[in-house]
């Protein structure tokens, strides 16, 4: 049944996929935030699909964190589930991603309309200035922006080194931070086609101020937050896994 019931979902997220991104393409010429209210919907569609066929539910706890202004969401990252999820729970954002992602037919067009930062992973330097400049860019139109730190999905159980990026985005403009932790990986496991019926909790963090921090302790600061709820959240302190073994 489970089978059965991700196959369906996998056809529906597929098929809406490429729906959704034809339509952002075409909405590309209108304001970001309007693009954004249409194209979104996607995501919420597919957690209300994921919900009703394959009974993975969203649970948030922390909903009273988030706030009118925008900020900077240090978000841990286990599936996809977590790009969809956000975008249910949140006001409209951005994402640093790699930019090889804009590559994927029908998606990539779609997640481009959306004006995320995207960035050559292997650049360094030159992609941190490319996160602070464009990450500012985006804050002050009102976007909020959206980084894992980890860098790429890590499997439940584990948790990556986190870059600094948004902790010096968050430095050098003077956004607040709010940490997001939960444990997808559960129900959608990494490169999973799987959907395994069960509650995924979001657990949002109170805003973080960054004025009396230097970047490397407020990503320190993150990081043992992000242990501690992700502790919680699977019943036992996750090992630490440097994330180009687990590429």
């Amino acid at each position: 049944m489970i089978y059965i019931r991700s196959t369906i979902f996998f056809i529906l997220h597929a098929v809406t996929a490429v729906l959704f991104s034809c339509l952002g393409v075409l909405l590309w010429p209108l304001p970001f935030k309007w693009r954004y209210a249409v194209v979104s919907q996607w995501a919420k569609s597919n957690i209300w699909l994921l919900d009703k066929i394959c009974q993975v539910k969203l649970e948030v706890e922390g909903r009273q964190n988030i706030g009118d202004k925008p900020a900077v969401i240090i978000c841990k990252h286990q599936s996809s589930w977590e790009t969809l999820a956000l975008q249910a729970v949140f006001p409209p954002q951005v994402w640093v991603l790699k930019r090889e992602l804009f590559w994927i037919p029908f998606f990539g067009w779609g997640l481009a309309s959306l004006n995320p930062i995207a960035i050559d992973r292997k650049a360094g330097r030159k992609a941190l200035n490319q996160v602070i400049e464009q990450g500012l860019d985006r804050l002050s139109s009102g976007a909020w922006v959206v980084i894992f730190p980890e860098g790429t999905r890590i499997a439940k159980g584990y948790i990556g080194r986190f870059g600094i990026g948004g902790a010096r985005l968050a430095k050098e403009t003077g956004y607040p931070v709010i940490p997001v932790c939960h444990d997808a990986g559960k129900s959608w496991p990494k490169h999973g086609f799987l959907k395994y019926p069960g509650v995924i909790k979001m657990t949002i963090g109170k805003k973080m101020a960054t004025d009396s921090l230097s970047a490397a302790e407020l990503n320190q600061q993150l990081f043992d937050w992000m242990e501690l709820q992700q502790t919680k959240l699977e019943g036992k302190k996750p090992m630490l896994l440097d994330k180009k073994k687990e590429q």
